[in-house]
C-alpha cells in the first residue's frame, strides 16, 4: 500500500506546513547517528521549524517518550558513538493497535513530520506511518550497509574500522603462537562488513551469506601459505554463514594446526564514529529537512556515486541488494 498522493500533500498553500518535527533513532545504534540527530536538530531550527526528541525508537513514541530539543541539547556529541536519543526494538509498535497510538501520541505532541534514522525494520515502520498519512523521512543508520538504495550507510565505515584494528591485532598474536584465527563479524543477511574489512585486512578468506563455500577450499589455502612459510592466517567470518565455532573444529582437523575463534560483536556497534560517517550525518540529517521543507514525504536520504540522493520509501525498501563482486574476486586474487 502506498501512502497518500503526493498532490494531496503539497496544493494549496505552496509554504511548507511543517511547523514541528520529531526524531527518532531506532534498531540497532550506529557511529554516526549523533551526528545525523544534530545536523536534523540545528538545520530544523535554523529554518524556524520546531523539534521534539523521541526517545527508545518506536517504543519511546508509543510511551509518549518525548522532549523538545534545542541547539544546546545536540552540542558535543558529534564525535560520539550510539546515539543520545537511545534506541529499542518495540514489539508492540509491529501491531496495529501499537501504530494506532504511536499516531496518537505524534498527533498529541503536535508534532508534524517524523524523521526515522535506522535500518530496513525502521525504515518498514516509517512506511507504515507514511501509509496512515503521517509524514515520515528515513535516514539511513546501521552498520550492515544493507540497505540496496545506498551505497554507504550510517555506522558502515566505523565499523569496518574496527574490525580492522582487530585483524591488525590478532595477526600479532596470532604470528607469535603459529595459528589460525577465524574472526567472526555482523552480518546476517549481508556480507560487506566481512568483504570491505577482509579486503582492508589482508585476511586469507572470508565467508559470506551472499557466496557459498568450500572448507576444503580455505584448508587448502591456509596449507599452501604455511608451506610459503607463513606462520599464521586470519579468516572472516560473517555471522550468516553458520557457527563460527563449529567452523573452526572442521578446519582445525583439516589442518592439524590450533584455529582460535574471536567474535567481536557488540564492539563493531561502538567507538567514535569514522570522519566519513560524521559527514554523512551531517548530510543526511541537511537533506532529510530540506525534504521536509519542500513538502516531500515518505522519502528516504542516502548516497550514490559520491552524491546525496533522495529516493521514495517505497521503492527504497523493494530494491535488491547488488553483491560487489569485484571486492570479493580482488580479495581472493590478493589472498593467494
Amino acid at each position: 500500500m502506498s501512502g497518500p498522493a503526493m498532490d494531496d500533500v503539497t496544493m494549496g498553500d505552496p509554504r511548507p506546513r511543517i511547523k514541528r518535527i520529531g526524531v527518532l533513532t531506532s534498531g540497532g545504534d550506529a557511529p554516526g547517528m549523533n551526528a545525523a540527530i544534530r545536523a536534523t536538530v540545528r538545520i530544523a531550527l535554523y529554518n524556524g521549524l520546531k523539534v521534539s526528541g523521541i526517545r527508545r525508537g518506536y517504543q519511546g513514541l508509543i510511551e509518549a517518550d518525548i522532549d523538545n530539543m534545542e541547539l544546546a541539547d545536540v552540542g558535543d556529541i558529534i564525535n560520539r558513538g550510539g546515539t543520545k536519543l537511545l534506541t529499542a526494538r518495540s514489539e508492540e509498535f509491529m501491531t496495529e493497535a501499537g501504530q494506532k497510538r504511536a499516531l496518537d501520541v505524534l498527533r498529541m505532541f503536535e508534532i508534524d513530520a517524523l524523521v526515522v534514522i535506522g535500518g530496513d525494520g525502521s525504515y518498514k515502520g516509517a512506511k507504515r506511518l507514511w501509509e496512515m498519512g503521517f509524514p515520515t523521512i528515513g535516514i539511513p543508520g546501521t552498520i550492515d550497509n544493507d540497505l540496496a538504495y545506498t551505497d554507504l550507510t550510517l555506522g558502515f565505515d566505523t565499523a569496518v574500522s574496527t574490525v580492522v584494528s582487530a585483524i591488525n591485532n590478532l595477526r600479532d598474536t596470532s604470528s607469535s603462537h603459529g595459528r589460525v584465527s577465524i574472526v567472526e563479524v555482523m552480518g546476517r543477511h549481508c556480507g560487506d562488513i566481512a568483504l570491505f574489512a577482509g579486503l582492508a585486512g589482508g585476511v586469507e578468506d572470508i565467508l559470506i551469506p551472499e557466496r557459498k563455500f568450500d572448507l576444503d577450499d580455505v584448508a587448502r589455502k591456509i596449507l599452501q601459505g604455511r608451506r610459503r612459510g607463513k606462520l599464521h592466517s586470519i579468516v572472516l567470518v560473517a555471522e550468516g554463514v553458520g557457527k563460527s565455532y563449529e567452523i573452526a573444529e572442521r578446519l582445525e582437523a583439516l589442518i592439524h594446526q590450533e584455529v582460535r575463534v574471536t567474535v567481536l560483536g557488540y564492539l563493531q556497534r561502538g567507538g567514535t564514529p569514522s570522519v566519513t560517517d560524521r559527514i554523512l550525518g551531517a548530510q543526511f540529517g541537511q537533506r532529510a529537512v530540506e525534504l521536509l521543507l519542500e513538502n516531500k514525504f515518505g522519502r528516504v536520504v542516502g548516497i550514490r556515486d559520491n552524491k546525496i540522493i533522495d529516493q521514495d520509501l517505497e521503492a527504497a525498501l523493494a530494491e535488491p541488494k547488488r553483491f560487489d563482486q569485484a571486492k570479493y574476486d580482488l580479495v581472493e586474487l590478493l589472498s593467494l
